[in-house]
């Protein structure tokens, strides 16, 4: 298993590919201020966008949406007018964008410069094949029964709501962010064995259509491991973990820890120096 990245800030970095996911802006839990600052210091050949980018089930029930999240979607209009190639694979919180997929198809299938699909496949820069999935389709609660899962995400909403009232008590005395309700989820053990079945099952799918790996998102919990033959890849979420998976030019993969990084940049000078991604 591979440890989380805390990059050193600065100049900006440039990538091969990049992986996000579970974004979920239009509710309160998405972290905007963060997405928008990894998106101002990083630049890609390939940015892959691995669904619940917009939370619709959320929209459809609350309207939120505020300057931060029109500030993230400048930044990635930004990106594609900078030559990046945008791949959108929707994940079950806008899965209202699958039901377009067969319409757009007549078109390209490319919208406003995002390019979307179902899935998608990578090749990495020393010749992997990758799968790229959002994986709901491997939850059997989302999969079998919605309404359980409604009731699940209703439980899961609670905790980012204390999140995120933890993290602005937090802000107010002066400390970084830190994802109260990720840590809460590593310490139940129902929760880290319904991780490793769902690790198991993604990387299975994988395995058996003849890829070398798979990216996926849809936990929030962000992972690099090898799983059977089959490199398993998750980058996590901007609610509570504020990951990325980078690829570097030589095909190497990274996950890079931002809230951490955040963090570090604004840490007193005499804190210890941490390792460059």
């Amino acid at each position: 298993m591979h440890d989380l990245i805390h990059p050193l800030r600065g100049t900006e970095r440039h990538y091969r590919t990049v992986f996000i996911s579970d974004t979920h802006l239009g509710t309160r839990g998405c972290r905007t201020a963060l997405l928008a600052d990894f998106l101002r210091r990083i630049s890609c050949d390939r940015l892959y966008l691995v669904g619940d980018i917009v939370d619709g089930w959320r929209l459809c029930k609350s309207w939120y949406w505020d300057e931060g999240h029109d500030e993230v979607l400048r930044l990635l209009i930004a990106q594609v007018r900078r030559g990046t190639e945008i791949i959108y694979v929707p994940g079950n919180h806008d899965e209202t964008l699958r039901g377009w997929l067969p319409h757009l198809a007549l078109a390209g299938m490319v919208v406003s410069g995002f390019q979307l699909c179902r899935e998608a496949v990578h090749v990495t820069a020393d010749d992997r094949r990758l799968l790229v999935i959002h994986g709901d389709e491997f939850d059997g609660a989302v999969r079998y029964a919605r309404l359980v899962s409604v009731i699940g995400d209703w439980a899961y909403d609670a905790a980012v709501a204390l999140n995120r009232w933890f993290n602005a008590a937090r802000r107010h005395i002066g400390l970084p962010y830190w994802s109260l309700s990720g840590y809460l989820k590593r310490q139940v053990k129902e929760a880290l064995k319904a991780i490793d079945r769902f690790a198991v099952a993604v990387a299975g799918e994988a395995q058996r259509r003849g890829f070398d790996g798979v990216v996926c998102g849809h936990i929030h919990h962000p992972e690099m491991r090898r799983v059977g033959e089959v490199l398993y890849m998750n980058g996590g979420d901007w609610v509570e973990s504020c990951s990325a998976l980078v690829e570097h030019a030589d095909g190497n993969f990274e996950l890079l820890d931002w809230a951490a990084a955040h963090a570090y940049a604004h840490a007193p000078r005499t804190a210890p120096a941490l390792q460059p991604a």
